[in-house]
């Protein structure tokens, strides 16, 4: 007589392992997209900063084309005195470097006595650079970042 042969049954549910390896990945594939995202906001700030600099540096210098008769008085070495803002004097140029400090320590610094956020002008031979430096490590770049603007009025 012959024997039946049993097939093998077909298996049902997952095992705990298998379970626990699949919560594995899944958790390391997060923790991946976290870091990512983590990247692409300190990116996206300094990025933000850096476009607020150039933004900053133009406005000073449309400032002293609207002024050019004054334009020798925008000379300014804000870098020595980083931490604080000048006081507005009563000329334009000096109003509008007041404003403009002040402008570039709350945009970029994001507070008005930061000491690492300064901007400064220099002129030479009728060619006018903006400088303008801020800390760019809370964006997760280097210590300084700074944008060098130059312009002939």
């Amino acid at each position: 007589m012959k024997m039946p042969v049993s097939l093998p049954r077909p298996q049902r549910g997952i095992s705990m392992i298998e379970v626990l390896i699949s919560v594995l990945v899944l958790a390391l594939g997060l923790m991946g997209m976290a870091a990512m995202q983590s990247l692409a906001l300190r990116g996206g700030q300094s990025s933000l900063e850096s476009s607020q600099a150039v933004m900053a540096s133009n406005s000073i210098i449309e400032a002293m084309r609207a002024n050019r008769t004054n334009a020798a008085s925008y000379v300014f070495d804000g870098t020595a005195s980083c931490g604080t803002v000048p006081a507005a004097g009563l000329s334009l140029a000096s109003w509008d470097i007041h404003q403009w400090t002040l402008q570039l320590k709350t945009a970029i610094g994001n507070d008005p006595a930061d000491p690492g956020t300064c901007g400064k002008i220099e002129q030479a031979g009728g060619v006018y650079t903006v400088t303008v430096q801020w800390d760019d490590r809370r964006a997760g770049g280097s210590q300084t970042n700074q944008v060098v603007t130059r312009a002939r009025l």
